[in-house]
């Protein structure tokens, strides 16, 4: 297979998946949202939702582990219209990169335009409680790779100057969007504070040494996602907003107020989640309006 032959059936099959979506539902989603482990019941929250398996989906990958249940919701959440993927595949579970990114792909042919990419990390600065959300401002990736591999194809552009082969990653998590986020925040009385999210492959834990390593280089959360999503909705164009829930402390990171730190196991990731769901409901539902008033100031301008 040639590399043009590659990347002409990458977005083939992306436009197939997109077109059997649409087969689905008449909704044009404006936003789509990622459900990182122990965060996917924010999904039961879309109104008149329209709930496709990923099996169903062409060429879509299945998620694999426990927490991430592998639906596709597509309805509205405060009258806005949303794609919300309840759970993600990861490239420890066995995926290329394309398959892994994939999905996001999809989100922007449906029409997103605004990408809200959530998940589960583990805090490596000290001061971070386990439950807090944090506001991605940057990341750090560690994967080994980047998702943009291969021939580029610049039919997934989503808005005019996108779909480069290089493109800018300075403003990769969206500084508007961050802020909107803490401000709402703050008005529902709790801190949401901005953090630098690094990611590895996994699937083990990190050790005490990376993650004094990570730490050393400026990481503030660690993970085993996100950054590819990113990188491929940032080629095409689409406004980021990333959220991470802490839901356990890093190795070798005592919890905020303890001496010693406990082993990770991913039955606490997913109890921590479960225990943040109103609060990181109650965000989201109040930020979605808002995030879409502003696309819709930005597009009028364009």
């Amino acid at each position: 297979m040639t590399e043009t032959t590659k990347t002409t059936d990458l977005y083939s099959k992306a436009q197939a998946a997109a077109n059997y979506i649409r087969n689905k539902t008449p909704l044009l989603p404006s936003l789509g949202i990622i459900l990182g482990s122990g965060l996917g019941n924010f999904a039961t929250h879309v109104k008149s939702a329209t709930r496709i398996p990923y099996a169903d989906i062409p060429h879509f990958p299945q998620s694999t582990v426990v927490g991430h249940s592998g639906h596709l919701v597509l309805g509205t959440i405060a009258g806005v219209s949303v794609a919300v993927m309840q759970g993600r595949v990861h490239a420890y579970e066995g995926y290329s990169m394309d398959q892994v990114t994939f999905p996001t792909r999809v989100l922007g042919l449906l029409g997103c335009k605004t990408l809200i990419v959530t998940n589960a990390a583990g805090g490596i600065r000290t001061n971070l409680a386990q439950g807090s959300i944090v506001a991605i401002s940057d990341h750090i990736n560690l994967t080994g790779t980047n998702a943009a591999l291969g021939p580029n194809e610049p039919r997934f552009a989503m808005v005019p100057g996108a779909g480069q082969r290089f493109f800018d990653m300075s403003t990769a998590y969206s500084l508007r969007l961050r802020t909107l986020a803490i401000e709402e925040a703050a008005r529902q009385e709790f801190l949401l504070t901005e953090g630098v999210y690094l990611a590895v492959v996994g699937p083990s834990f990190e050790t005490p040494a990376e993650i004094r390593a990570f730490r050393a280089l400026g990481a503030d959360l660690v993970g085993m996602s996100t950054v590819h999503e990113v990188i491929v909705a940032r080629h095409m164009g689409l406004e980021v907003l990333g959220l991470s829930l802490v839901t356990n402390m890093a190795a070798g990171v005592p919890a905020y107020g303890e001496e010693k730190a406990d082993t990770i196991d991913h039955e606490d990731v997913m109890e921590i989640g479960r225990n943040a769901e109103k609060q990181f409901t109650c965000l989201l539902t109040a930020l979605i309006p808002q995030i879409a008033a502003e696309q819709l100031v930005a597009t009028n301008k364009l």
